[in-house]
């Protein structure tokens, strides 16, 4: 059957219709969204599948490192073992310490961190870059930011559509949101946030793309 896409929307309307978020509990897709595992997780997913990070996280929690002072503060030879399941198992230990340390330094605390944070700061840090960012102003600060990544670049050219670069997708993909947002209310509900459905957007394209 061919499926007629034309915009971001008619994308996500015929993604919401295959029901592929119906066994995700967390409303923004991303496991613990809107917490500092998210921000480190952003960077530790980085090559690596989705299963090692989480045994990569488990270990982080088990030993009360998703907190910034104490990430800040670990023994780095720890740390790589901790995290030891996910590629570049090293540079990331040595980059998720030096993003705990920038964060406490610049903000002061997380909750800080969330509020004042922007785009420029988070692409200036170590092992950040537009993906990076962007899935840490979604899915850790709820900001109104659409995460690009290679499961959406492959899946929007299946269907046709090719980029010069990460932020014409990104815009494309925003466009057809904010141009058809009273039809977007239709599919959720009246007043839902860009974030959410943002968040939950690439969501359906990542779990589609899996099948």
């Amino acid at each position: 059957m061919k499926i007629n896409i034309y915009d971001s929307f008619d994308l996500l309307r015929y993604l919401k219709s295959k029901n592929l978020l119906r066994n995700v509990y967390d409303e923004f897709w991303w496991e613990n969204s809107g917490t500092l595992e998210v921000v480190f997780g952003a960077i530790l997913v980085q090559n690596t599948k989705w299963q090692q990070v989480q045994k990569s996280i488990m270990n982080l929690k088990m030993h009360g490192l998703l907190i910034l002072e104490s990430m800040a503060n670990i023994d780095l030879k720890l740390l790589e073992s901790l995290i030891s399941n996910c590629g570049f198992y090293r540079q990331k230990a040595a980059r998720l310490k030096l993003l705990a340390k920038n964060i406490i330094n610049n903000f002061g605390d997380f909750n800080n961190f969330k509020d004042s944070v922007d785009r420029d700061w988070l692409l200036n840090q170590k092992g950040i870059g537009f993906e990076s960012a962007d899935s840490i102003l979604n899915y850790a600060l709820y900001r109104d930011v659409f995460v690009v990544d290679k499961y959406t670049q492959k899946l929007l050219s299946n269907f046709g559509f090719d980029f010069d670069d990460y932020h014409d997708i990104q815009d494309w993909l925003v466009s057809g949101i904010i141009e058809n947002y009273n039809k977007v209310e239709e599919l959720y509900y009246e007043g839902v946030s860009l974030s959410k459905v943002y968040a939950r957007f690439h969501g359906k394209i990542v779990e589609y793309s899996k099948l």
